[in-house]
């Protein structure tokens, strides 16, 4: 049966320590159980909350990992707009320098050289999903963990409210190039494919995240895209500071423990 945990901590800091560890803690299953770890990434502040610990993790085999991104900006690899630039900058390249790199072949980039075309993009990255996700016995993929955030309009990934694309049903990965936030072209994971995922992470901090957090997980607003995820056979797990939990009093944060 799937569950819901909601975390609070005292401040980022212990947000970031936390996540690490429950990353960590997945990464060890899931090579345990089947050889790798498939991640998928978000933006924004959460490639650094996540990786500032977990990056000097010894436990972590980062060569059993396949990184993804939850969404991306149809830029270039190095264009401050780049999901993967974050996550390059805040983990990868930290672990090369320590020699413990997850293998470049198993970063699941965009082919920014396709980025005139959100769908070309799209397609694209969805051939890099189906190479790592084979003979899979559902329809979609079913990833390890996937870390998102949440925007003070309840979007998470590129899923943004009263958009089509929350109604997509069969794709993996969508473009669209009509988002409100810039830059307005981008692709996104759709929600079945976050909703196949084993376990899915959210992570806000801040008290401006308060209302938005309170409207999701207690009050299930159905108008806000992060309600809609709810992991079919999975998790979904809430690393929140004390200040975006605030304002929770149906699902109230619980012990933090592995």
């Amino acid at each position: 049966m799937s569950v819901t945990k909601v975390y609070s901590f005292e401040s980022n800091a212990h947000v970031s320590q936390a996540l690490g560890e429950f990353i960590a803690h997945a990464s060890s299953e899931a090579i345990a159980k089947h050889g790798r770890f498939t991640v998928a990434f978000s933006g924004g502040s959460l490639p650094a909350t996540a990786c500032k610990h977990l990056r000097d993790m010894q436990s972590v085999d980062f060569s059993k990992w396949y990184v993804f991104f939850a969404d991306e900006r149809c830029v270039g690899l190095d264009s401050v707009d780049s999901n993967f630039r974050l996550v390059r900058e805040e983990l990868l390249d930290p672990l090369v320098q320590q020699g413990r790199s997850v293998p470049a072949d198993q970063v699941m980039v965009i082919n920014d050289t396709l980025t005139d075309s959100t769908q070309q993009v799209a397609d694209d990255y969805l051939g890099k999903m189906q190479s790592v996700f084979t003979g899979a016995k559902t329809k979609f993929p079913e990833f390890d963990l996937v870390l998102l955030g949440i925007g003070p309009d309840g979007h998470t990934c590129s899923l943004f409210p009263n958009h089509p694309l929350l109604e997509e049903r069969t794709a993996w990965v969508a473009p669209i190039d009509d988002s409100p936030k810039e830059p307005p072209h981008r692709i996104t994971l759709t929600l079945p494919v976050v909703n196949h995922a084993r376990k899915v992470a959210f992570v806000a901090s801040g008290a401006g995240k308060a209302s938005t957090v309170q409207a999701i997980v207690d009050e299930r607003n159905v108008h806000l895209p992060a309600t809609h995820v709810a992991p079919v056979n999975g998790d979904t797990y809430w690393f929140l500071d004390h200040a975006a939990a605030k304002g929770l009093s149906v699902n109230k944060p619980s012990e933090f423990k592995l």
